[in-house]
């Protein structure tokens, strides 16, 4: 029997979910300007270089969401440490993606967590302390602090709502990359739906 090097099963899974998500039309409609990142950390990641990621993250072409470059360990700084500092508190968390936040997504997604049983929060980024606003490094632990404390655990799926030049975004956090993209690819057919039906009712 073929054993696997953790990091081996870890780049595996991250290529089928970023394979899921090159093939869906519906989540380029969840593309943010700051553009997508997908992550997955190692069982005892303890930095950012043990956390596999699309290096230069994901974008659009033609109409569907492409990868801008390879994964690379040490590739995402930003989720990287979302994670890290989530798992200090939930130790099943190991990866993570963002996405567009609007009123619309908000309601899909809560609807969504509502009925997966998924915990849901938010973070209010204009209560965010004017010494750690500026710097981001300070900011993760104040941020995952405000969600355990509003949820009692840390939500699986939320969102950070506009802060001082910061773009509002959606995270969805899980045990692996199948995971949260299968979420995010779920909130992106729904968002569609609803779309759709908005354009045909206009």
């Amino acid at each position: 029997m073929i054993q696997y090097s953790q990091a081996e099963l870890v780049l595996g899974n991250l290529t089928v979910a970023l394979a899921m998500l090159e093939r869906s039309r519906d989540f380029a409609a969840l593309m943010p300007e700051v553009r997508v990142n997908l992550a997955y950390a190692l069982p005892k990641a303890k930095t950012s270089r043990q956390v596999a990621a699309v290096d230069g993250r994901i974008t659009v072409v033609r109409g569907f969401p492409r990868a801008a470059g390879p994964l690379a360990w040490g590739a995402s700084d930003h989720m990287a440490r979302l994670i890290l500092e989530a798992r200090k508190y939930s130790h099943d968390i190991n990866a993570g993606i963002n996405f567009k936040c609007d009123a619309d997504i908000i309601n899909v997604a809560r609807q969504y967590a509502s009925e997966h049983g998924i915990a849901f929060g938010w973070v209010d980024r204009t209560k965010e302390p004017p010494d750690i606003a500026g710097p981001d490094r300070s900011s993760m632990p104040w941020k995952v602090r405000q969600l355990i404390t509003a949820c009692g655990t840390v939500p699986r799926l939320f969102y950070e709502g506009e802060g001082w030049g910061k773009e509002p975004l959606f995270v969805a956090l899980g045990k692996d990359a199948i995971e949260v993209v299968t979420t995010a690819l779920e909130i992106a057919r729904r968002y569609r739906r609803l779309t759709t039906d908005h354009e045909s009712d206009g």
